[in-house]
């Protein structure tokens, strides 16, 4: 099997332990010290986390997990909460007061396919249900290593990370005067790249990584999550909307911060290869050999993405 094609197989592999661990997590039972899970909120939060996406950010956990050799509940319980997360931030910014979009996956968003109150609220929800699993010990049993997950999460998705880059990306579209690559790459490395770098984080984490390899690993997951938004800058250029499964075009139009923007198209795509390389090279230097042999082929397909 070539190295592209055990790579899709793993992320594939990813994508549907992510699932299942989701759709468990998200059962009608409620949990103890829950009283009752409203079923339609609970059918909002079902809607906007399963049955879709590639699932790049949980395949980051569980495959730099492997790299250890450490599978199983652990690491796809953090791949689902890191998932919960992402899932949250694309329903809130796909509401009319952030993005305002009505297309997502393919499929209407969720604030049009339930209302705007509810898909707050399933936001809300599973903001708070990523940190509850992160903190059962059924994701590990050292309390040391939950409190390092829930830590990074919390920081990867907050005002210093996620949040944070969405209120410089709102803020930029009021502006008049081109944007500067500093101040996107900035914003692009806090709204998209933490949540990417803390799912190679949270592999490192579960598998016990030390100070040396940690550090390769931050290199690679920051490198690979600059590229993948310079890529989606890209895509919403001159991508095609069904094969994106959202609005395509979006971005010019509304003077978003983009690299293809501040650099222009050539440079842009310049920048992204040079990234995917970068993220490579990171994984040479930690020595991690040809166990690496997949993450690198992630740098190679988050380059090369047509969605």
């Amino acid at each position: 099997m070539s190295l592209t094609a055990l790579f899709r197989q793993r992320l594939d592999e990813a994508a549907a332990a992510t699932e299942t661990t989701l759709e468990s997590l998200l059962a009608p039972a409620a949990l103890p010290g829950e009283i009752v899970r409203p079923q339609r909120l609970l059918e909002a939060m079902r809607y906007a986390s399963l049955g879709g996406g590639k699932r790049l950010r949980p395949f980051l956990a569980i495959e730099t997990a492997r790299l250890f050799d450490v599978s199983g509940a652990g690491p796809q319980r953090a791949a689902a909460a890191l998932e919960m997360v992402h899932c949250y931030s694309l329903v809130h910014d796909d509401l009319p007061a952030m993005d305002d979009d009505d297309l997502r996956r393919g499929r209407p968003t969720a604030h049009k396919a339930f209302d705007e109150a509810t898909a707050i609220l399933a936001g809300d929800g599973l903001l708070t249900y990523a940190f509850d699993v992160l903190s059962d010990p059924a994701t590990h049993a050292e309390a040391a290593t939950r409190a390092d997950l829930v830590l990074g999460l919390a920081r990867a998705a907050g005002l210093g990370g996620m949040v944070g880059g969405q209120a410089l990306d709102l803020e930029a579209e009021g502006r008049t005067a081109p944007h500067t690559p500093d101040f996107v790459m900035t914003m692009q490395a806090m709204k998209t790249g933490a949540l990417l770098l803390y799912g190679v984080e949270a592999g490192a984490r579960l598998g016990g990584a030390d100070a040396a390899q940690r550090a390769a690993l931050v290199r690679y997951g920051r490198a690979l999550g600059a590229c993948f938004q310079v890529a989606d800058d890209i895509l919403d250029h001159e991508g095609d909307e069904a094969a994106l499964g959202k609005r395509a075009g979006k971005d010019a139009g509304r003077n978003k911060a983009t690299l293809v923007a501040a650099l222009g198209l050539e440079a842009a795509r310049k920048r992204r290869d040079a990234l995917a390389q970068e993220a490579i090279a990171a994984l040479a230097e930690g020595g991690f050999g040809a166990k690496a042999d997949i993450l690198a082929e992630a740098a190679r397909f988050t380059a090369a993405r047509k969605s």
